[in-house]
């Protein structure tokens, strides 16, 4: 079973994702930037879904400190955000992630996107 780190800090929003991804991945949860570093180094999850907006670290630069460790580089990283503004995308793309979502997120999107990423 495949490994995803979901790093959320939002309750519904964590919930929702987990809910939706249970059954078929094994699933590591991060509440903040700092925790999802960690969480990445130590579980090497097989794919990341990182919100944007965290506390102590906001996901910008928890994956731009990912992604330049070669240990976790290779994880493929999917930004999440309620940002939806022109340039989000681009930024959450220059910051190191493969991937980009705004919120609330589009469960059949999502899969696709995790089908890409996994090879599920």
């Amino acid at each position: 079973m495949k490994k995803i780190l979901i790093v959320e800090d939002v309750d519904l929003n964590l919930d929702l994702l987990v809910q939706l991804l249970e059954d078929e991945y094994s699933l590591v949860v991060a509440r903040d930037g700092l925790e999802g570093i960690a969480k990445a180094g130590s579980e090497r999850p097989d794919l990341i879904l990182m919100d944007m907006s965290l506390p102590a670290m906001d996901g910008w630069e928890a994956t731009r400190r990912i992604k330049s460790d070669a240990a976790t580089s290779a994880i493929p990283v999917i930004g999440l955000s309620a940002h939806a503004m022109d340039g989000d995308s681009q930024r959450a793309l220059e910051a190191g992630c493969n991937d980009y979502l705004t919120k609330p997120v589009d469960d059949h999107l999502l899969f696709l996107k995790l089908a890409e990423f996994l090879g599920d």
